[in-house]
């Protein structure tokens, strides 16, 4: 009988582990690459693909970001400060994060809120005023939390400010105050405000005049200004917030609700200098190139305003 030796060489053994270990090889690659192909692309390449989209390109200073940041700090880019639908307008946006750069004080930020909030329609007596509310916020500051201001009789004293002010001068307005001291600077506190504050009372005789005067021709806008109440406001709010002062932002909150300010128009006030601060936080943090960033910032301008005419002439041709 014809006996068959199914037993395999060494040889043949060792061909065959070969051609298995090679097929294993070959079929772990090709469902490694169909596992690729088939998985979402990473939240950090879909935000990059929609700044690309946005913008024309990726910003250097966007490329600086941890990946893992980058879909969140976009987002709430786009969803505030560049949204048109929201409460405030673009201007008063850019307006506020200026404002807030200004005293923090954030190169990169102060850059890129000027060039947004001129395109946005703000001219220089705008931005001027911008950075001074934000002055003014931080000078009042310094004083309520230095003198340990009592924040009962503070909120008082706000109550019945504005209380004066929705009862107006009345029928027989009083004669203007020369102001050329500190003395007279009280009276014409006074006579503007119904009362003096106990912060302007403890200021310092000798500069309160000055003090005042800046107070009165800006915030109050007696001297003239393109601001808008309600936008300084929110300006001395937005700062306020993030210096912080409770003082102030009890004071610029019942002031802007005074000259006509919504909830949500407080809420994204706050909303753009909490932005603010967090993008402050990372350009300077992480070093971002200054000349490159006003590059990008340039661009994206220039880029907004190619856009802007493309929209006029096709409102133009209907």
């Amino acid at each position: 009988m014809l006996k068959l030796n199914l037993t395999p060489s060494k040889t043949t053994r060792t061909l065959l582990l070969a051609t298995a270990a090679s097929a294993a090889m070959f079929l772990g690659a090709f469902a490694a690459a169909a596992g690729a192909a088939e998985a979402p692309t990473s939240p950090y390449a879909t935000t990059k693909a929609d700044i690309q989209k946005t913008l024309g390109f990726v910003p250097q200073f966007f490329e600086a970001l941890p990946a893992v940041a980058l879909p969140g700090v976009w987002e709430e880019m786009k969803e505030l400060q560049m949204n048109p639908k929201t409460a405030l307008s673009g201007k008063s946006k850019e307006l506020i994060g200026l404002g807030v750069a200004a005293q923090i004080p954030c190169q990169y930020c102060i850059e890129a809120h000027t060039e947004f909030a001129t395109i946005n329609g703000a001219c220089g007596a705008e931005l001027g005023e911008a950075v001074a509310m934000a002055a003014i916020t931080r000078h009042w500051s310094t004083v309520l939390n230095g003198n340990q201001t009592d924040e009962t009789k503070f909120r008082s004293e706000i109550a019945k400010i504005i209380e004066n002010v929705k009862k107006g001068p009345g029928a027989n307005p009083a004669k203007p105050v020369t102001v050329i001291d500190g003395a007279t600077a009280l009276q014409d506190i006074t006579q503007t405000l119904g009362l003096v504050p106990e912060f302007m009372k403890k200021f310092p005789d000798e500069a309160r005049a000055g003090a005042w005067r800046l107070f009165k021709d800006v915030q109050l806008g007696a001297g003239g200004t393109e601001l808008k109440g309600k936008d300084k406001e929110l300006i001395g709010l937005a700062v306020a917030s993030q210096v912080p002062c409770k003082f102030c932002v009890i004071a610029h909150t019942e002031f802007a609700k005074l000259n006509g300010a919504s909830e949500q128009e407080i809420s994204e006030a706050i909303g753009m200098a909490g932005f603010t601060r967090e993008m402050s936080t990372f350009l300077n943090g992480l070093r971002v190139d200054e000349t490159q960033f006003k590059a990008d910032i340039a661009r994206i301008v220039k880029g907004a305003r190619a856009e802007a005419e493309k929209e006029k002439k096709k409102t133009a041709k209907k």
